[in-house]
C-alpha cells in the first residue's frame, strides 16, 4: 500500500476518477475485467518467476559438508 501511495504522489481523488473514467471510455465496460484478469495472471507469473530464481540461487549456494572437507583437503595439498 505504501508503494502505491509513494508512486501516486500528489494524485488526488478527482484525478483518479478522471483516469478511471478515461479507462472506462477508452476500453469499454466489457474489456476492463478481461484486462484486469490478464494483468493478474501477468503479476502471478512474474512472482512465480522471481520465486523460481530465488530457489535456484539458494540451491546453487548450498554446499554440503563432505564437499567442504574435500575442498579443504585439496587446498592443503596445494599449499604444501
Amino acid at each position: 500500500m505504501n508503494a502505491i501511495v509513494l508512486f501516486l504522489g500528489g494524485v488526488g481523488f478527482q484525478e483518479i476518477m478522471v483516469i478511471g473514467l478515461f479507462i472506462l471510455v477508452f476500453f469499454g465496460a466489457k474489456k476492463i475485467p478481461e484486462f484486469m484478469k490478464g494483468l493478474g495472471k501477468g503479476i502471478k507469473e512474474f512472482k512465480e518467476g522471481v520465486s523460481n530464481v530465488q530457489n535456484e540461487i539458494e540451491e546453487s549456494t548450498k554446499v554440503t559438508e563432505p564437499e567442504v572437507k574435500k575442498e579443504v583437503i585439496i587446498q592443503e595439498k596445494v599449499v604444501d
